[in-house]
């Protein structure tokens, strides 16, 4: 067995690579809500740990059990996050450039757009049940937590610098944040992955 400090390095590193998406996507949100609680910040943070968590778990248990079914879906993964990312910053998109009141007031993310962002910004990590898949499940768990807490970390970062520069734009906010999930979406989809 690799020493604990090794297991821990590769843990966060792999958590750090997983979460750059799920970063963008709250720098996105804090742009569209520079107003936002610290509470509804650590909602959305948490949203997004929690599916970088669950995933790796999730794809570690695939391979451990329908290996095959799970290899044909992993092919569709880059499709439905792109198709996801870009419906949600679409409609910022078309709000941000309509400007509406509404549009111009902060918007406010619903718990259904921010459960569908969560999975889009999380479902590539599902292939790192791949990668773990040697670990036996108390490491592929602790993998997992780690995983979880350093997306937590990060997305609060990308939520304060969003809502920093969400200060300046003012109205603008909107399009940007539809303009970073749609390109999201893209390198996603022809790129590979994030």
């Amino acid at each position: 067995m690799q020493s604990l400090f090794l297991f821990i390095c590769k843990s966060i590193l792999l958590g750090v690579g997983l979460a750059m998406d799920a970063f963008s996507v709250s720098m996105a949100n804090g742009l569209q809500n520079p107003g936002m609680s610290k509470k509804r910040m650590l909602i959305i943070s948490g949203t997004f740990a929690f599916f970088q968590f669950l995933m790796p778990v999730t794809g570690w248990i695939c391979v451990h059990t329908i290996s095959e079914r799970f290899t044909a879906f992993q092919k569709m993964v880059p499709w439905i996050a792109f198709f996801l990312l870009a419906f949600i910053g679409g409609k910022m998109l078309v709000e941000g450039i309509r400007g509406t009141e509404e549009a111009e007031e902060e918007v406010r993310l619903s718990g259904s757009e921010l459960f569908v962002q969560g999975i889009a910004t999380s479902i590539d990590a599902l292939s790192v049940g791949f990668t773990i898949a040697s670990y036996n499940a108390a490491q592929a768990l602790s993998a997992s937590i780690l995983i979880g807490v350093t997306t937590l970390f990060i997305c609060l970062a990308g939520i304060r610098i969003g809502r920093y520069f969400g200060m300046r734009l003012a109205g603008r906010a909107s399009v940007l944040g539809g303009v970073i999930l749609i390109a999201i979406g893209c390198k996603i989809l022809f790129g590979g992955g994030f």
